[in-house]
């Protein structure tokens, strides 16, 4: 059964929690293997081995060569964003600090989420309203005060 609205709610706070920590791990694994390219190589190995783990344990349905050979080509720049993605913070989470590195994240992510939103890419649209604009120009007010140096 889904979690329902709280229960993804909580998956969503608990993934965004460990996004700093993540960044943080890839950091230091950059470092150690002399680039943050591979440090994203080694995190995507790794959980794909998980959740392949992951699918064997619970009986899942293997996708067939015919499904994946139907897929439209845009699907695939899911794993390229993530890659992008996890260089990224390999990269600048050590030299931006963790809060940093999250804020300019939030930032990032609120600014495009609003325009994906709006113009409904890839599911419904949800037109911006004076309240979700509040809400993104306080995100960035917070990003500024993060950014900040004492």
């Amino acid at each position: 059964m889904p979690p329902g609205l709280y229960g993804y709610a909580a998956l969503a706070v608990a993934a965004g929690s460990l996004l700093p920590l993540q960044a943080l791990i890839n950091a230091r694994l950059g470092t150690e293997l002399r680039g943050a390219e591979w440090a994203a190589t080694v995190n995507f190995a790794v959980g794909t081995v998980a959740l392949v783990a992951f699918q064997t344990v619970r009986g899942a349905t293997w996708p067939t060569a015919g499904m994946l050979s139907q897929l439209p080509l845009w699907v695939w720049v899911g794993g390229l964003l993530g890659a992008f993605f996890v260089t990224t913070g390999a990269l600048a989470a050590p030299r931006l600090g963790a809060a940093l590195f999250v804020a300019l994240l939030v930032g990032g992510q609120m600014a495009s989420a609003l325009l994906l939103d709006h113009f409904g890419v890839l599911h419904d649209r949800t037109p911006i309203t004076w309240g979700r604009l509040a809400g993104a120009v306080l995100l960035v007010a917070g990003v500024a005060l993060i950014m900040r140096r004492p």
